[in-house]
């Protein structure tokens, strides 16, 4: 079994930065592809970014230059630096993993998310 649990959300005024951390734990063997996804009211959920095993990254449109996704495989953790924050970006943010346990089989597990308020 894994569970990915999310952290560092909270309040903050426009302009003002977060760091959130997706801490993953369990029979993993490996940790694939993370991305970060948010859903904000009456919305759909979206990827915000995601890191590759090799470290490669994508962002969305909407958040480039403002938001930056990085992991530490020692700490099985995944990290997404959110700087010059809009109200825009309110919504409760979730991270998925793709996560090969220790059977070598892959899976993907979502974490519970965690809420991101932005004031203007």
């Amino acid at each position: 079994q894994v569970q990915l649990v999310e952290s560092g959300g909270g309040s903050v005024q426009a302009g003002g930065s977060l760091r959130l951390s997706c801490v993953a734990s369990g029979n993993i063997f490996k940790i694939n592809t993370v991305g970060w996804y948010r859903q904000a009211p009456g919305k759909q959920r979206e990827l915000v970014a995601s890191i590759r095993s090799g470290g490669s990254t994508n962002y969305a449109d909407f958040v480039k230059g403002r938001f930056t996704i990085s992991r530490d495989d020692a700490k099985n953790t995944v990290y997404l630096l959110m700087n010059s924050l809009e109200p825009e970006d309110t919504a409760v943010y979730y991270c998925n993993g793709a996560v090969v346990l220790t059977t070598r089989y892959e899976y993907s597990y979502w974490g519970q998310g965690t809420q991101v308020t932005v004031s203007s």
